[in-house]
């Protein structure tokens, strides 16, 4: 008998045209490092009593589907999350083409994921997923990922591939983090030792009574750009302007040698006063926890521009 392996496991992806149904073609191959996406339906004590100290038969709850994607940043499938995370992006030039995401959508897209381990053979398709938060650290080494929490609404276990013949991406190439940079007010910031960034669609799942167990669907509520920034103690700039409660311009980037880059803009971001300590003889360090809120003239709270030679997404 064979075992699963994850370096045999396979993940495929589609939009949906209405959620929780899974489309028909459309399914593309998409690389990932991990996953705990998934669907639990767990058991319910039995309460009835008379019948001496030794228990009656649990019963089934409700059914729980979601779970978490580590996937690389790259140029040709991570902007795939990010849209489901922002929604459609408005997409400009002729090659390379400029692709805007921007927060605050009113209504998100769903996705039909596939999970396949083929040597057991086990493929379980998660229809209605949505993206509920988006996250990544910026370090000085390592390999740069994003981690992606889903809300599905269910789970279709099958042994052979519900995805037809999905297909593979175009070759895109991988950010890495010798490719990151980090400014404010358009000035690069210096000093820092890592960063932190989550956008967050706070999602509210729809439980209503229904004979499946399944969710009715999500609702969007008040997002949020949060992070922390550690910097080397060597000036007070970031200080003098958390103490005066003033916003600031974040911008989080990467840049390849062949023009394609990645940019996280957060238009008003607004930093505590923290605590500075001293920890022994070794270098000072002092962390920023950022939150950022809407921009009053742009109206909206970040944006994020991928440019990549792929005019669709």
């Amino acid at each position: 008998m064979a075992r699963a392996l994850g370096a045999q496991a396979q993940m495929a992806l589609a939009f949906e045209i209405a959620y929780g149904k899974p489309p028909d073609s459309g399914f593309i191959k998409m690389p990932f490092v991990s996953t705990t996406l998934g669907a639990e339906q767990s058991l319910i004590d039995n309460d009835l009593i008379g019948g001496g100290r030794d228990p009656s038969p649990p019963a089934l709850d409700t059914v729980t589907a979601d779970g978490d994607v580590v996937a690389p940043i790259d140029t040709h499938t991570f902007p795939l999350w990010l849209k489901s995370a922002f929604g459609p992006p408005t997409t400009t030039g002729k090659g390379p083409y400029t692709h805007e995401f921007h927060s605050g959508a009113a209504k998100l897209p769903s996705l039909s994921i596939e999970v396949g381990l083929p040597e057991v053979p086990y493929y379980g398709l998660y229809s209605g997923c949505v993206a509920d938060k988006i996250n990544w650290r910026m370090e000085r080494s390592g390999q740069l990922t994003a981690t992606v929490n889903l809300v599905a609404q269910g789970e279709s276990v099958k042994d052979q591939s519900q995805t037809g013949s999905p297909v593979s991406p175009a070759a895109g190439r991988r950010f890495g983090h010798f490719n990151g940079s980090i400014s404010r007010d358009g000035v690069s910031l210096g000093n820092v030792v890592s960063a932190d960034l989550t956008y967050a669609n706070n999602l509210n799942r729809v439980e209503t009574i229904r004979s499946d167990g399944k969710i009715e669907g999500v609702d969007p509520g008040i997002a949020a750009l949060i992070g922390s920034i550690e910097v080397r103690f060597a000036d007070q700039i970031l200080l003098r302007q958390a103490s005066k409660h003033a916003p600031c311009v974040l911008e989080f980037g990467y840049e390849l040698p062949s023009g394609e880059s990645l940019k996280i803009t957060a238009h008003s971001v607004y930093l505590p006063v923290p605590r500075r300590e001293i920890s022994g003889p070794g270098g000072v360090q002092v962390s920023f926890d950022w939150q950022a809120a809407r921009d009053k003239t742009l109206g909206r709270m970040c944006a994020v521009t991928l440019v990549n030679s792929s005019k669709g997404i």
